[in-house]
């Protein structure tokens, strides 16, 4: 599989990588079976660019991943994990529901500064049972998580000590790059305009529907010379099932405005001969300044139809088709959408 560099930095991931947080049984169970049969998928596949997050599974996701490469040559896969999140044990019946089943027994607390960034490496060290993470990713910092009061205070943490805790791993070589781990543009361009991150990695915002990293927040990586991984190429599901009824974008159920626009997807799709999937799959890789695209699953059946889509041809043209049905996800409140 062919790869692209990370920013300014001299390291390079897959131009499709695995996210593990169905590993960490996100919405359904994932028996430590199918866990380690879909890493093998995705390693079979080509695939040699991993995230996992503290978040996924309350730690469950660090330790299969972890378990999974700890007998990979090292230098022959690049691994990532997120901070922001740190794990606090509880006891069998206070473990919360984060839509993570038979999650690991801890809850967690938010902290985006210097020292908590640092605990949270040692931690995650200590799961996955490796010795080197490449990249970290500030998680799920902005208003789409917190809302905007609670954001004015995790982000004043991250801007005044945390960025510094990062710095410092990377002159130290503990990590090669770090960045945002996000749903949403806005903390990514207040962010950026204050530091030279390596890279984001964004979920839903650089998909075949979903544009709103176009206007202003890939200009400013083409500048500062960041790459995005792209996630959530599905928004929710939407572009894999179609507008059918119950389906989801955004993590909602969709409106009639975006089941419509994503009809006339299918359409288009089904008058080339594809599955609306496989453009989904194959859009942000268009971009040059898309280093990758996460495929997260728990099910090496998923994993392997995904990168089967990923092989078909797909013109310029094709993808010019969809242009007029895409969209900018609204401005966010001052209330959190999703927590």
């Amino acid at each position: 599989m062919q790869t692209r560099k990370i920013g300014r930095t001299n390291l390079a991931v897959t131009e499709y990588s695995f996210g593990t947080a169905g590993l960490g049984g996100l919405y359904r169970e994932c028996p430590r079976e199918a866990a380690m049969a879909t890493l093998h998928a995705a390693w079979g596949a080509g695939i040699r660019y991993f995230d996992t997050a503290p978040y996924y599974g309350l730690g469950l996701a660090e330790r299969r991943v972890g378990d999974f490469l700890r007998d990979k040559p090292r230098d022959s896969y690049v691994l990532s994990s997120k901070v922001g999140r740190l794990l606090h044990p509880v006891a069998d019946d206070k473990v919360p529901d984060y839509s993570y089943v038979k999650a690991l027994n801890f809850d967690v607390s938010y902290d985006y500064g210097y020292d908590a960034i640092m605990r949270s490496v040692e931690m995650s060290h200590a799961r996955l049972g490796l010795s080197r993470i490449d990249i970290l990713y500030v998680h799920d910092i902005g208003g789409y998580t917190h809302g905007a009061a609670k954001n004015a205070v995790y982000l004043r943490q991250l801007l005044d000590s945390g960025l510094k805790a990062l710095e410092e791993l990377k002159s130290s070589g503990a990590i090669s790059a770090y960045g945002l781990g996000v749903n949403e543009v806005p903390v990514c361009l207040e962010v950026m305009r204050q530091a030279d991150l390596d890279c984001i990695l964004l979920a839903g915002r650089y998909t075949l529907l979903d544009r709103s990293a176009v206007a202003e927040l890939i200009p400013l990586c083409q500048k500062k010379q960041a790459s995005l991984v792209v996630g959530g190429v599905f928004n929710s599901g939407i572009l894999a099932t179609g507008p059918v009824e119950g389906a989801h974008f955004d993590y909602m159920p969709a409106t009639d405005e975006v089941r419509a626009k994503v009809a006339a997807m299918e359409r288009i799709a089904g008058e080339r001969g594809l599955p609306l999937a496989a453009p989904a799959l194959q859009f942000p890789l268009t971009n040059p300044q898309v280093a990758s695209v996460l495929l997260g699953t728990a099910k090496p059946s998923s994993l392997e139809r995904n990168m089967e889509l990923t092989q078909k041809k797909i013109t310029a043209e094709d993808f010019a088709a969809f242009e007029p049905y895409t969209l900018v996800a609204p401005e966010l409140g001052a209330e959190a959408v999703r927590v």
